[in-house]
């Protein structure tokens, strides 16, 4: 990983500029559903532009044995552009769906995973997000950006599920 780089500015406070360093990051809720339901919702990729705010177009290139996607192409708007990405999922257990980038146009990195935890009528949702953008940024402005998409993803899901349009 490189270093960050110090930058100074005239009557500027010293910021932090980060290249190639991933911020890792962690969300968590708790959504009224079972974890069968939330995982239904978050394996039905095609239609994740109902409900996932920012996504514009979404392909699934390939599933595996079991039929779940195994490799998506993703078209989102993001910092006032749109982006394309393709990510490659792993289902390591039936409470984990794991992803990879693969191939992204802003990003170097975009590694994540859903936990399901069920708890009663409910079930708690761990979300963990590696993110690493190819344009260099403030470390407090990645941050703050990491947060927001996992703050949305997060709402947008539980709002899916509990509406009962799954």
């Amino acid at each position: 990983m490189a270093a960050p780089v110090r930058v100074t500015g005239r009557g500027a406070a010293e910021e932090e500029i980060v290249r190639g360093m991933s911020e890792h990051a962690t969300e968590k809720t708790t959504i009224a559903g079972d974890a069968a339901a939330i995982r239904a919702v978050l394996l039905d990729f095609a239609r994740y532009p109902e409900w996932v705010r920012d996504l514009k177009e979404v392909e699934v290139l390939g599933t595996d044995e079991q039929g779940r996607a195994s490799a998506v192409r993703f078209r989102a708007a993001a910092m006032g552009r749109s982006t394309s990405y393709t990510l490659e999922y792993d289902y390591p257990s039936d409470e984990v769906i794991a992803w990879t980038l693969v191939e992204g146009d802003i990003m170097r990195t975009l590694d994540g995973q859903y936990t399901l935890t069920p708890s009663g009528p409910s079930t708690h949702v761990d979300y963990k997000l590696e993110i690493d953008l190819k344009l260099p940024l403030p470390g407090f402005v990645k941050r703050r950006s990491q947060g927001r998409i996992m703050h949305a993803a997060l709402r947008d899901l539980k709002d899916r599920v509990e509406s009962g349009a799954a």
